[in-house]
């Protein structure tokens, strides 16, 4: 995977502060379909605007909720382009429209967002011009109030607990990457894996009791998914040791989706029980699927379609469970990543 959220990764620590300054999201345009759960595989479907005919139903819906509400329906993501030299976080709604930069700064990234369970703050990278890590921070879901996260310096990957106490993340030791979590303020810090490997990418169950992450064979390349009980660090395999799978997502529906490199060359999207069993294709075609997040009923996903190299853009695009109302989110010629759907 050649994009620029792997090459942070391969970053060691050191990193320049800044100040965000708060945004307002402005009205977004009505856009979208209701989702419907399913098991069909998906076929190459076409491509439907953002903003282009929907039911009388869903105008409804657009022109009742707000595009920044409190109820499940904004996205946010980190963006760049290759004439910017930062990204940034943006938020959209589900619905479409404008995104709204909620994070501005000269001289530091921010990227990978999570949102906490209430829907009231998101957690972040943020690193420098130079790709050294600053660390994990919150922020106001209006991109104010920035805290530091104590104690993650060089961390990635920030994950928020079902009950808002917590927050999992990857860090280096020595030349691997490891699972830790910790509480909000950063204290204690446990570590939950040991290996010679690279673990990335950890994402709660609904209880809270397991974590998902995927871990990287630094000697083949392969990356699987592998389960880990939290309370007796028990870990269990999800997908097979020689697969390409990445960045899982678990539902409260207990599904996980992840990004997979399949015999077609392309990544796309599939989903699994948390035990290893019932994979299903999500995506398929030409296209690179990756960084899916569920949207909170479990019924849709939203995720990054797109890009080879920086002259290739990657967009946000919205799709069913079971792989139908393919809709294209975002439209710039900019790259539109790590996309996490508000509870």
């Amino acid at each position: 995977m050649h994009d620029r959220a792997l090459l942070r990764r391969a970053a060691v620590a050191a990193a320049a502060l800044a100040v965000t300054a708060p945004l307002t999201l402005c009205a977004a345009g009505a856009a979208g379909a209701a989702g419907a759960a399913g098991t069909a595989v998906t076929s190459g479907t076409a491509v439907v605007s953002g903003t282009s005919g929907t039911s009388g139903a869903v105008e409804a819906e657009a022109a009742a909720v707000p595009a920044w509400s409190t109820i499940g329906r904004t996205i946010v993501f980190a963006r760049y382009d290759a004439a910017e030299p930062v990204e940034d976080l943006y938020g959209i709604s589900s619905l479409g429209g404008t995104p709204v930069r909620l994070t501005h700064t000269p001289d530091v990234s921010d990227v990978m967002p999570s949102w906490s369970p209430d829907g009231t703050r998101v957690a972040f990278l943020r690193y420098s011009l130079d790709g050294t890590i600053d660390g994990i921070w919150t922020m106001k879901a209006s991109g104010d109030d920035l805290k530091p996260v104590p104690g993650t310096k060089d961390a990635s990957d920030p994950a928020w607990s079902p009950d808002g106490t917590r927050i999992a993340y990857s860090r280096p030791v020595d030349s691997q990457h490891e699972i830790y979590v910790a509480d909000v303020d950063g204290t204690p810090a446990t570590r939950l894996t040991t290996t010679p490997e690279d673990e990335f990418h950890p994402t709660w169950s609904p209880d809270g009791k397991n974590l998902a992450f995927s871990r990287v064979d630094t000697t083949s390349g392969n990356s699987r998914l592998l389960r880990i009980e939290l309370s007796t660090l028990t870990q269990t395999p999800i997908t097979l040791a020689f697969s390409h799978d990445w960045t899982p997502d678990w539902s409260r529906g207990n599904r996980i989706v992840f990004s997979r490199l399949d015999s077609t060359g392309f990544t796309h999207l599939y989903d699994i029980r948390p035990d290893g069993s019932g994979v299903r294709q999500i995506t398929s075609g030409q296209a690179n699927d990756k960084f899916p997040s569920w949207s909170p009923d479990g019924r849709r996903l939203v995720f990054t379609r797109g890009g080879t190299d920086d002259a290739d853009p990657e967009h946000l695009f919205l799709v069913r469970a079971d792989g139908t109302g393919l809709k294209q989110l975002t439209k710039t010629a900019s790259h539109d990543l790590e996309a996490d759907w508000r509870p």
